[in-house]
Formats: structure tokens, C-alpha cells, sequence
């Protein structure tokens, strides 16, 4: 399993408190806005507007809040003045590390972004470093208690999906970016109950950190990116043991 999942299971056990709440809103609105801002404020005809509107609704963000963030973007403001950037680099135990940014200002990102890494006896890269250890796709994580493998598999496939792997205690759903919306709207219709739905950067391969002070550095690295307020998404192909992982979330 790709470390962007292991990842999004400790965030998700992290995230139910009020605070971890109002920054997840704060990056879906943000996401919404410039989704409008670039491709107008119709979901049928823009696929990332659509996608950033099914996560927000999967975070059970207010319909108001959602239709004041398209309007924001798709009639001008603040949507227009954010840059996206990728920055990418090596984390503890040599784990490469993808940070999806929306800043308006590159500076204050930059120089934050590196200190993080640093911190944790990282590095920031030069742009390409690791991105070519990653693909992107679409994904969707299913509680293994929600349904079997069987008939997960049977309704992927008839969706479009293009694999379906198991870890410890979810199925990952990988479609190509240009199938996710309809993959993901027909598993929805067929009553899969979704943990995530994302498009994300999946690691080729991972590498296992099996030390416990590596492992623990490395997820607080993560940690304080994703905490940033310009930080969307956090990307890294490691993998840890159930264990260790639960040890230390």
C-alpha cells in the first residue's frame, strides 16, 4: 500500500478534532475556489471543480460554504492570486516526499517547506528529484469491514477502475485521472461507502522504515506539512509496519 494512504489513515484518526476540521475546510475551499477560477463554476464541465466539490461533501462541509467558495472563484477575488506549486525532496530514511502547495507567497512557502524538511533531518530537493517515482492517478480507500474483496472487485471493474489493492485495513481503488469522477460516481451508485476519493500521487515503489525514531520523524515531518496552511496535499512512498504504525499514531 502506498504510503499516501498509510498517510491518510493516520491523518484521518488525527483529524476528527475542531481545529483539524477548520484547516481541512480552509484547504477544500481554497481548492474549490481555484478549481472555479480555471475552469468555471460548472462541475459537469469542469472534472476538477467536481471532484474538489465530492470531497468537500465527503468532509461534510455545509452546501453554503461550498457554493460561496465556486462563486468566489469563478467571479474573481482571492481564487486568482494563488500560485500552485510542487516542491519535492527526501524525508527521513531516504522516503521521497511530494508537497502540493497554493501560496500568494512563494517566499513564505519556500522558506517554511525547507524548514520542515530540515527539521527532520530531511532535504528539499530541485525540482523532478522524486516526482518520477510517482504516478498519478485516482484513488479511492474502502473500509474492509464495508464490503468484500470479491465484490469490491466485481464493481470496480465494471466501473472502469483499473486495480484494486488490499492492505491491512482498506482496499485501495487506482483509475486513470481521466476515469476517477465517472469510476468513483458509479462505485457511489452502486453503494460504496468511500473512506477518501482523491486524485493522488502514488508511489511506484515504497520503501520500508522499520526504525522507530526514523519512522516517528518521518511522520512528524508529514505532520507539520500538512498542518501548513499552504500545504494541500503530502505525498511519500514509504511503508511501516501495522505495528509500528500504531505505536506511534
Amino acid at each position: 500500500m502506498s504510503g499516501h494512504s498509510k498517510w491518510s489513515t493516520i491523518k484521518r484518526k488525527k483529524g476528527a478534532n475542531d481545529a483539524k476540521r477548520g484547516k481541512i475546510f480552509s484547504k477544500l475551499i481554497k481548492e474549490i475556489s481555484v478549481s472555479a477560477r480555471q475552469g468555471g463554476g460548472d462541475p459537469d464541465g469542469n472534472p476538477r471543480l467536481r471532484s474538489a466539490i465530492a470531497a468537500a461533501k465527503a468532509e461534510n462541509m455545509p452546501k453554503d460554504n461550498i457554493e460561496r467558495a465556486i462563486a468566489k472563484g469563478s467571479g474573481g477575488g482571492d481564487g486568482d492570486a494563488y500560485e500552485e506549486i510542487l516542491y519535492e525532496g527526501y524525508g527521513p530514511g531516504g522516503v521521497a516526499v511530494l508537497v502540493e502547495c497554493m501560496t500568494d507567497n512563494r517566499n513564505r512557502t519556500v522558506a517554511d517547506v525547507r524548514h520542515y524538511f530540515a527539521k527532520s533531518n530531511g532535504n528539499l530537493g530541485e525540482n523532478g528529484c522524486v516526482a518520477w517515482m510517482f504516478d498519478k492517478k485516482g484513488q479511492i480507500l474502502v473500509d474492509k469491514g464495508k464490503i468484500s474483496e470479491e465484490e469490491l472487485v466485481d464493481k470496480a471493474l465494471e466501473a472502469g477502475a483499473d486495480d484494486v489493492i488490499e492492505d491491512e485495513n482498506e482496499f485501495q481503488v487506482l483509475a486513470s485521472v481521466d476515469d476517477f469522477n465517472d469510476v468513483r460516481d458509479s462505485l457511489e451508485g452502486q453503494g460504496v461507502e468511500f473512506l477518501e476519493a482523491s486524485i493522488s500521487m502514488i508511489p511506484q515503489n515504497t520503501i520500508e522504515v522499520i526504525d522507530e525514531k526514523v519512522a516517528a520523524s518521518l511522520l512528524k515531518l508529514l505532520e507539520n506539512l500538512e498542518d501548513h496552511d499552504d500545504v494541500q496535499k503530502v505525498h511519500a512512498n514509504f511503508d511501516i509496519d501495522q505495528d509500528l504504525m500504531e505505536k506511534l499514531s
